[in-house]
């Protein structure tokens, strides 16, 4: 299997040459060259191989598809050594539950740090590892999060050998809780910097310094981000169990409603479509941060500066830059390299925005690929988690309420509708307590976790300023 960039970069490269790298030489996005295809026999063969064997095995052979170079028997190793009822807490990994009639809901949020982003990111952190030790090399992670991936990447690559963290934030916009999670960490090999400004100003230093290949290379600088193919290819594999559970039989479709802000969650669904699983429709969630919406809504993909980000209560989609959405565009438009990169480098450089309304591939994102998308807003949010917990005895965060409140409004009927949860209640608190006038359950882990010392270096959105704080601590480790 061979990768290639979205932007038409003529070099092809294997899985863990990709692994390591993050963006692609051009500043596209890695896909493989093609989606291996799961026929009816070889779905029958994986509902078989998760209902017997669980959710790592079935992991090892969806990775199998897309990984030749690490052999089968340290794929399978890894793929055991990641998903264990001692991390997630339950032999199932991602149980799905009944909420209501036609709709359900995965449970991704029971690893390390109570959000999907374990999903992938632990297995991301033992597959460096890995690789690492194999090649003999250190690695230094650069990483943007607007909540969840930056605490996911530090406890999964904590006290691993041969890798640094370097996990921008913006300053004040996540939640106490996620802060905690993240600068309470005091292992040597993970630095936090907060940044003054939204998400978008923290992933675009990613970016600049991802294309900056000189630097990039003498630091050996890598990416946890979602931009990163080996995390996408990981939450695929929760698409196949989640459909195994809604489903008896291969000839049944389900939908899924994802809460999404950078188009990584979704985009792993849409590989999974692609790959031949019976998905009718991906929803994608938006917040008021709606780019996304706007976009399946009208053609037009319009990025919003960081005055017009809104801080909203689901904070881990306060996203105007979907990273991932290359992936689906350049798929959209039958894999054309050259307008995926004039949409994404000279048009959304110099317009801020690119309009597909009048391509006649447009109407394909939702006729031929399955796409539908919806919005919720803060009232939204509430009036959700009002309902379910009054209704059903649950709490829901509030990115997943956001996923709820969208997924009703896309039900069909015969058609099990799955809203992918991303993360536990406790992670958004004033959000729940405004709601429901109650705190959420918190795991006796941690208790207290804000009162803790943290570690966290505050800095402006200036490339140069972060160049000179990677080398510092590289050159002086």
């Amino acid at each position: 299997m061979l990768y290639l960039s979205t932007r038409g970069h003529a070099e092809r490269k294997r899985f863990c040459e990709i692994l390591l790298e993050g963006l692609a030489p051009d500043g596209g996005l890695y896909l493989p060259e093609h989606y291996p295809q799961v026929d009816d026999a070889a779905l029958t063969r994986l509902r078989h191989t998760f209902n017997t064997q669980g959710y790592a095995a079935l992991a090892f052979e969806l990775l199998s598809l897309y990984i030749d170079d690490i052999p089968a028997a340290d794929l399978k190793a890894l793929c055991a050594k990641t998903y264990t009822q001692e991390v997630y807490g339950t032999e199932a990994i991602v149980p799905v539950r009944k909420l209501e009639d036609g709709l359900l809901v995965e449970a991704l949020s029971n690893g390390p740090t109570l959000a999907f982003k374990d999903m992938a990111m632990q297995l991301l952190g033992n597959l460096f590892e890995y690789e690492l030790a194999r090649r003999g090399e250190e690695l230094n992670i650069f990483g943007a999060t607007s909540g969840d991936t930056g605490s996911a990447a530090e406890y999964a690559m904590r006290g691993k050998k041969g890798v640094r963290v370097f996990m921008t934030s913006p300053h004040g916009r996540m939640s106490p809780f996620q802060q905690a999670q993240m600068f309470s960490l005091m292992d040597e090999n993970i630095h936090n910097i907060a940044i003054e400004g939204v998400f978008d100003d923290c992933q675009d230093l990613v970016k600049a310094v991802s294309n900056d290949l000189d630097f990039k290379t003498k630091y050996k600088i890598g990416t946890v981000n979602s931009i990163n193919w080996a995390r996408l290819l990981a939450q695929v594999v929760y698409y196949f169990a989640g459909y195994f559970q809604a489903t008896t039989a291969n000839s049944q479709k389900v939908s899924f409603t994802v809460p999404s802000g950078n188009f990584g969650n979704v985009c792993a669904g849409h590989v999974a479509r692609m790959m031949g699983l019976p998905v009718d429709t991906l929803v994608a969630a938006t917040n008021e941060n709606d780019v996304l919406d706007e976009f399946f809504r009208t053609g037009v993909y319009r990025v919003r500066g960081s005055a017009d980000t809104h801080e909203t209560s689901s904070p881990s989609m306060d996203i105007s830059k979907a990273s991932n959405f290359e992936r689906f565009v350049f798929d959209l438009l039958g894999r054309d390299a050259a307008l995926t990169k004039d949409l994404f480098g000279a048009q959304i450089s110099k317009n801020g925005k690119f309009d597909l309304s009048g391509n006649p591939h447009f109407a394909e994102a939702a006729a031929r690929y399955g796409f539908a998308s919806g919005k919720s807003t803060h009232a939204n949010r509430l009036a959700t988690i009002q309902d379910v917990h009054k209704r059903f005895g649950e709490m829901i965060d509030t990115h997943t309420a956001d996923g709820v409140k969208v997924a009703r409004e896309h039900l069909k009927a015969g058609v099990p509708m799955i809203v992918l949860e991303t993360a536990l209640p406790i992670k958004f608190a004033a959000t729940i307590v405004e709601a429901l006038g109650q705190e959420p359950h918190r795991p006796a882990k941690f208790e207290g976790i804000e009162a803790l010392p943290k570690r966290v270096q505050v800095m402006k959105a200036d490339v140069a300023q972060i160049k000179a704080y990677i080398a510092k601590h590289c050159d002086h480790a």
